[in-house]
């Protein structure tokens, strides 16, 4: 199960106000959430009033495996959390000689064994054709 850090929202109707939450990834959006990480309200007169954030717990939760929502990551950068860099993809291996190989033969025998199966289906449609043309001249 996936823990994300993502919005839950409260207030009233035309005055929104949201919970930066740690919640379980299957919950609906204002489900039960694990724990209540900070404050973003939008409508806030005050521009240092909009967010708050305690920046130490949701390190916490990055640090063992919780996934920001992208509005969640905007915020908490704006507030000062830093996110784990995102670690490279591991490249593909290049085939060895041999697999190439025996890929290559593997190949070789599927298509001679289509090639063998669509000649038997034409030969017996020419016998089927042959077999009706005799049936009507005799």
């Amino acid at each position: 199960m996936t823990v994300k850090i993502r919005l839950r929202r409260t207030g009233r109707r035309n005055r929104p106000c949201y919970r930066i939450c740690a919640i379980e990834s299957r919950n609906p959006r204002d489900g039960r959430d694990l724990e209540i990480l900070g404050l973003y309200d939008p409508l806030a007169p005050r521009v240092e009033d909009q967010l708050k954030v305690k920046v130490d717990r949701v390190s916490a939760w990055l640090a063992n495996g919780a996934q920001a929502s992208e509005t969640c990551y905007y915020l908490c950068k704006r507030a000062g959390v830093e996110f784990p860099a995102k670690t490279p993809r591991k490249r593909k291996k290049k085939r060895t000689e041999n697999k190439s190989k025996k890929k290559w033969v593997r190949d070789i025998t599927l298509l001679k064994a289509k090639k063998a199966r669509r000649e038997a289906r034409v030969e017996a449609k020419k016998a089927a054709a042959a077999a009706a043309a005799s049936s009507e001249e005799g």
